[in-house]
């Protein structure tokens, strides 16, 4: 088992852990000391199992907060999750009929004569204003 030193409040310390937790370890203890100094920089000096005690009491009353924001968090994701499977579940809405207006065969015939006799004084025009 590996022992490792740390630091917390100024004060060293060795502790031993699992093999490869030793990230871990040095995490946690660079948090304990970071609640420390700011126990030591508002009090001043404790005694160690005082500053020890209440930097824990800080750390958990951080942790307690985060689990409270993580539960909430957590109830939000379910309601989401449940309205997404709900709107999953929906039947499909029925088609629509969209109705297109039809322009009437007659009135296509009648504007193509009205298109071809005015193509046809157009180029009469123009044969007279050449000849």
């Amino acid at each position: 088992m590996p022992e490792i030193k740390i630091t917390v409040g100024g004060r060293e310390f060795e502790v031993a852990c699992q093999a490869g937790e030793e990230h871990y370890l040095k995490a946690a203890a660079s948090m304990l000391d970071a609640e420390s100094s700011v126990l030591s920089s508002q009090i001043g000096r404790l005694p160690e199992s005082r500053m020890l005690l209440m930097s824990g009491l800080m750390l958990a009353d951080k942790t307690a907060g985060l689990e409270e924001q993580m539960r909430t968090l957590e109830e939000k994701l379910a309601a989401q999750q449940t309205l997404i499977d709900e709107l999953r579940n929906q039947p499909k809405p029925e088609p629509q009929r969209v109705e297109v207006p039809v322009i009437p065969a007659d009135l296509t015939d009648s504007m193509a004569e009205l298109a071809a006799r005015a193509e046809s004084l157009a180029a009469a025009i123009e044969e007279k204003a050449a000849g």
